[in-house]
């Protein structure tokens, strides 16, 4: 599936069958095992495209026990869904995907988050990104009002990335000095060469035997100096900002860390030609999202 556009899409995968084989294979690359026990003596019911297991007897189809559990949208959906959600730099709303589609606004929603749960199913473990590193926070949320509500209905969020390299955010509760060293720690290796800042007095103490720190003043009209700044991390900021004011318009911070996710996984895959199957390998490892645990 190298090299998908969306008429080579709209060719290749024109029907469920088509959809449902490139699932099948995505899931099964060895061959189709049982999803309850593992089993792989296994029957196929081809007239109700489903698999029955020889060994405890358990009927399953492709989607059992992934984010598309129980769906009732056609697969076709699924796949235009999740093509046009990885190809919109700026994300995709549920309302767009109404439209587009032809389906509810609710069920564009629920598939929107599903997808996105998907987007972010394998958490990082450990710290991934070396190099130079640029580390900034940034408020999110509704309009201030007045300054001494200049916090009220925001939240903050800290990101870091890697130069050339991937990205990683994260919502915070504050930007106290331990909750950003914290960060750090979890998502910067010991031995990466640099990391860049601002003046935040939270960011001293950054550097380690290995990895130097330094920093530009932003309240003193300094932005670059040499090649240390933060403009990497604050473009990833401008395209997240971006993105809540043209296409999704207002964000729960309920879902809030969702859409970080899908961000990430976007930004992290913008050079890679594989982003649709990649995506498509998450979407059937992924657990069910029950709708009623959404909105709960």
């Amino acid at each position: 599936m190298k090299d998908v556009n969306l008429l080579t899409l709209l060719d290749r995968f024109n029907c469920n069958d088509r959809c449902r084989d490139a699932l099948e294979a995505i899931r099964w690359p060895d061959g189709v095992c049982c999803v309850r026990c593992g089993d792989t003596d296994i029957t196929e019911i081809a007239s109700r495209h489903q698999f029955r297991c020889t060994g405890c007897k358990y009927r399953f189809t492709v989607t059992a026990g992934t984010i598309m559990h129980r769906s009732h949208l056609p697969i076709r959906v699924w796949f235009l869904a999740v093509y046009l959600m990885c190809q919109s730099k700026k994300g995709m709303s549920a309302h767009q995907l109404h439209r587009m589609l032809g389906c509810t606004y609710k069920t564009a929603w629920y598939l929107c988050h599903r997808i996105r749960e998907a987007m972010g199913n394998e958490p990082f473990e450990g710290p991934t990104l070396f190099g130079v590193v640029e580390l900034d926070q940034t408020l999110v949320g509704g309009k201030a009002k007045g300054r001494e509500n200049a916090f009220e209905n925001k939240n903050w969020v800290a990101g870091a990335i890697e130069r050339g390299g991937q990205v990683r955010l994260e919502r915070i509760p504050n930007i106290r000095k331990d909750t950003i060293h914290d960060f750090v720690r979890r998502t910067i290796a010991d031995e990466a060469e640099a990391i860049y800042t601002d003046e935040l007095r939270s960011h001293i103490g950054l550097e380690t035997p290995e990895r130097r720190h330094e920093t530009v003043n932003h309240s003193a009209d300094e932005w670059v100096m040499g090649d240390v700044h933060t403009n990497s991390v604050e473009g990833v900021w401008s395209l997240f900002k971006r993105s809540i004011v043209g296409s999704f318009h207002k964000m729960s911070v309920k879902h809030m860390d969702r859409y970080l996710e899908e961000l990430e996984w976007r930004f992290n895959n913008r050079e890679n030609p594989h982003i649709f199957p990649d995506t498509l390998r998450r979407i059937v490892n992924t657990d069910p999202l029950e709708y009623r645990k959404l909105i709960a």
